[in-house]
């Protein structure tokens, strides 16, 4: 029996991906940078996190640091955006590598295990955050997304579906982290926008071969309140991994 727990176990963290979880009690965004010599510590910390199914982390590079010397090999300008949005919308400047935003509200350095825990406790004050139970289902060439009706009509979200390589490692060539070999956990490669959810039940679908691409083997879902220029709270999320 013990060993059939264990098989399980490795089974729902294979590949650092959790399966479709209708209850995570934390989205953690990790950005990052392959410049950053305070980065790989955090970086590890992500690989730790990625293997609790109860939360949903993912790496996000930016590419502000890339004049020091490396050009990040990950990195997307949407990424430096979506951290910059973030800083709008706390109404301060508080743009630094490595950075968490856990749930879309509290900040927490990304290398700093007690402080991420300290945000996360912090951001479930709001009594909408992951509110919403998403579901992913992968089958017959489709990947599709549910989310059932919410509690009010006032209700509203963008979709967001973000492909992911569960690990890549980095030889890393020039800057301050020169000759290392870094390991980036749920590296999100794209973002593709579903849909808007409007409190009422809703279901998107797209052909895997939209997004398997750049090596994802996985899929996060993220239902945020706001817009990617004006980010707010996640009112629900899920991971899986793609088969």
């Amino acid at each position: 029996m013990a060993a059939c727990r264990m098989a399980l176990l490795a089974m729902a963290t294979l590949a650092g991906v959790a399966q479709a979880n209708a209850e995570p009690r934390a989205v953690v965004e990790l950005f990052t940078s392959q410049g950053c010599s305070s980065c790989p510590p955090a970086d590890a910390l992500l690989g730790k996190l990625a293997h609790d199914p109860n939360v949903i982390a993912l790496s996000l590079a930016i590419d502000y640091w890339d004049y020091i010397g490396w050009k990040d090999t990950l990195a997307l300008p949407g990424h430096t955006n979506r951290q910059k949005a973030y800083s709008k919308m706390r109404g301060d400047r508080g743009v630094y590598t490595p950075q968490v935003i856990v749930n879309g509200t509290a900040q927490a350095l990304g290398s700093d295990q007690a402080d991420i825990e300290r945000a996360i406790g912090q951001s479930h004050r709001g009594s909408a955050i992951l509110s919403v139970p998403v579901s992913i289902k992968v089958a017959d060439g489709r990947l599709t997304v549910d989310a059932p009706a919410g509690k009010g009509s006032e209700e509203h979200a963008e979709v967001w579906l973000c492909p992911v390589t569960s690990a890549v490692p980095v030889a890393i060539g020039r800057g301050e982290n020169h000759g290392r070999t870094i390991t980036y956990h749920n590296a999100v490669r794209r973002w593709i926008r579903l849909g808007e959810w409007n409190g009422a039940a809703a279901s998107w679908s797209v052909p895997l071969k939209e997004i398997k691409n750049e090596g994802a083997d996985g899929v996060a879902v993220l239902l945020q309140s706001g817009t990617a220029n004006r980010p707010g709270p996640m009112l629900g999320a899920a991971m899986a991994a793609l088969q």
